[in-house]
């Protein structure tokens, strides 16, 4: 059974990928675009503090990032 995510806001989200190594490349309005050293880029939308919805952070997770939900964890953590 797969790990429960955490309910997170796009400002927060950001924050953990920096620790992993993604820096903010461009920002197009309230859409943040990342980008990892080895190429991988994503699309984080931060409105407000308000919580991504509920799938949109696995999908990141596993489409654009080939990150495990314990990945993240272990990012959360530190």
């Amino acid at each position: 059974m797969s790990e429960k995510l955490p309910v997170i806001s796009g400002k927060d989200f950001i924050k953990i990928l920096e620790k992993a190594g993604f820096i903010v490349i461009r920002i197009n309005g309230s859409h943040h675009r990342m980008k990892h050293p080895d190429g991988r880029i994503t699309t984080i939308p931060v409105h407000k503090n308000q919580t991504l919805p509920k799938g949109l952070p696995r999908k990141i997770l596993r489409e654009d990032l080939e990150m495990s939900v314990e990945t993240l964890h272990k990012l959360i953590k530190q």
